[in-house]
């Protein structure tokens, strides 16, 4: 148990022998419960004893009003806690379990990711360093491993090519996440003009490939063969970030 846990954790002394039978608070002393009750719900943090004996009565007893009232709500959903000289109420600590929910946090893809995972999207099958080539900086191993964990992004094959680098092409995973039915329905030259994403005057020549994510190799492609996936993206990146 770390130290802020045996802080906070006060059941060892919030047992029925810390409570011994009192004698019903007078209708003085209720008053000043309540109004301890009312000031420690109401703040938003902890709240001191010094802030509350100002806002007592003159004369009231602030360690008998808390005392009582910290008895009262013993053994309820709720308790009265003291940490130093501050109050505050809090779960009880058995009903933790209750209260407990587990809670996605969705991840943003980074630029990098996004604009590697669009170049795979028009251009596979492609490779590594065609990836690079288009954005015209080095392809790191994280980026590549988000997509590859997310299920967007798969190995392919090997290109036919000196080193047999690995192809990269895209899944059902990344159609059904964009709402597509098939990757011809990535939008054109055309459809991206009019979204605005293109101002200006296009190079000569300029325009947006085709996009085909079939599951049969290419004729420049050829299995990757039987080392397992991981071993074979390694071997895919530079020394450098192989060895990250």
């Amino acid at each position: 148990m770390s130290d802020q846990e045996q802080l906070f954790d006060l059941r060892a002394t919030d047992d029925a022998a810390s409570h011994p039978a009192r004698e019903t608070p007078s209708e003085a002393e209720r008053t000043h419960m309540r109004l301890c009750e009312a000031l420690i719900f109401a703040a938003a943090e902890p709240l001191g004893e010094e802030e509350m004996a100002k806002r007592l009565p003159q004369g009231a007893d602030l360690a008998k009003a808390l005392a009582n009232l910290k008895a009262e709500y013993f053994g309820r959903g709720v308790n009265l806690v003291r940490v130093g000289k501050r109050w505050f109420f809090r779960t009880a600590p058995d009903l933790a379990w209750a209260l407990q929910r587990e809670q996605v946090e969705p991840k943003k893809l980074s630029r990098a990711a996004m604009e590697t995972l669009a170049i795979i999207a028009y251009h596979q099958p492609c490779t590594r360093a065609e990836i690079e080539d288009i954005r015209g900086v080095a392809l790191s191993k994280g980026t590549m491993d988000v997509l590859l964990e997310t299920g967007w992004v798969r190995l392919r094959g090997r290109r036919r090519a000196p080193g047999r680098p690995v192809t990269y092409g895209t899944t059902d995973k990344f159609l059904l996440h964009f709402g597509l039915e098939q990757i011809s329905d990535l939008p054109g030259l055309d459809d991206l003009k009019a979204a605005g994403l293109f101002d200006g005057r296009l190079p000569k020549g300029f325009g947006v490939p085709q996009p085909n994510d079939g599951s049969a190799l290419m004729e420049d492609e050829e299995p990757l063969g039987e080392e397992p996936l991981a071993d074979a993206f390694a071997s895919d990146l530079p020394e450098s970030d192989a060895a990250d």
